[in-house]
């Protein structure tokens, strides 16, 4: 029997589904209130989703949409994003990234989140090169205030 990996961090849930030459496929979930990671951009992957369940608000430079059971969102590689579940539900989407290398980011984030003490920093934003991506944290706590969310 298949055993699938499945990370938690926090309100996000990550469940690898494949990881092939070109893309990988995971279903993320989500908690009601929950953002699923700061505003950020990534300089090398694509990523497509398909919500399962729920509803899903994307915030993409500048603009926010909701995205129900049975919509597609694309986000691009180079462009400001973030995602959250502002409804009473839990939402579940599946994730397409390509190239697939980006999909080990979860992993790699869950094992420096399970260090006991205070988040590790430096290694938090060693992370964040390896895997060329850009975060913004100033405009993480505006959303969370004014989407009464919070960080997964």
């Amino acid at each position: 029997m298949h055993r699938t990996e499945v990370v938690q961090l926090g309100g996000l849930g990550t469940r690898y589904l494949s990881e092939g030459e070109a893309y990988a496929l995971l279903e993320h979930t989500l908690e009601s209130g929950t953002m699923a990671a700061p505003p950020h951009r990534h300089a090398g992957e694509d990523e497509l989703s398909y919500v399962l369940e729920g509803t899903l608000t994307v915030w993409e430079e500048g603009a926010t949409r909701t995205f129900r059971s049975g919509k597609v969102v694309a986000r691009p590689r180079g462009r400001w994003h973030t995602y959250w579940n502002a409804g009473p539900d839990p939402v579940r989407i599946l994730e397409l990234i390509s190239p697939p290398a980006f999909a080990a980011y979860f992993r790699d984030l869950g094992a420096i989140l399970a260090e006991p003490g205070p988040p590790n920093w430096a290694a938090l934003g060693e992370l964040a090169a390896r895997y060329r991506l850009e975060m913004d944290f100033a405009l993480q706590e505006a959303l969370e205030a004014e989407h009464n969310i919070r960080l997964g």
